[in-house]
């Protein structure tokens, strides 16, 4: 049976894959990031998250409800943290220096997995959609991985907005 489920799996999701794998991948080891990139990792991870809600369970304001609580709940704790050691933002170029990190790895085959295992499920057993324990239960999920890649993000514009909020402060007691 799994091999009829890989065979009839669409060609686009294995190179959705390998993408997903090869940019995580790139993530573990330290290098330099810029502000758009550090926006466009959730705000595309986002999207799959509500695409995947949105496609398994329609547009359920249950669903959807679970979806953002568990998002705003799993962000606000993530925000409890600080940068990882070593962060670094360099205002002359508008980036950050970060240590690698398997976390970005890890949220990215997370939401993959969990989308290709439901829609796996939901092809198989399409009464699914319909039990709420089960579209609560994945909505939730998708909630939290959304909520660990907003919660990184926002934890870097922080720090790159007290650090330009500090070199603004400095540069006006100069004048």
């Amino acid at each position: 049976m799994l091999t009829q489920v890989f065979l009839h799996t669409p060609k686009w999701v294995y190179i959705l894959f390998a993408t997903l794998l090869w940019l995580g991948a790139k993530q573990l080891l330290a290098g330099s990031l810029s502000l758009v990139r550090v926006t466009l990792m959730p705000v595309v991870m986002t999207g799959l998250a509500v695409i995947g809600v949105a496609t398994a369970f329609g547009d359920s304001p249950l669903t959807l409800l679970a979806w953002c609580g568990a998002a705003l709940v799993t962000l606000a704790a993530v925000l409890q943290r600080g940068v990882p050691a070593g962060t670094r933002y360099h205002a002359a170029s508008r980036s950050f220096q970060v240590a690698g990190s398997a976390v970005p790895l890890v949220l990215m085959m997370g939401i993959f997995f969990t989308k290709y295992t439901v829609g796996v499920l939901l092809a198989m057993h399409p009464e699914l959609a319909h039990q709420p324990g089960f579209a609560l239960g994945i909505s939730t999920l998708y909630g939290m991985f959304t909520g660990v890649f907003a919660g990184r993000a926002v934890r870097l514009w922080k720090l790159a907005i007290d650090a330009d909020r500090a070199t603004a402060l400095s540069q006006g007691a100069r004048a």
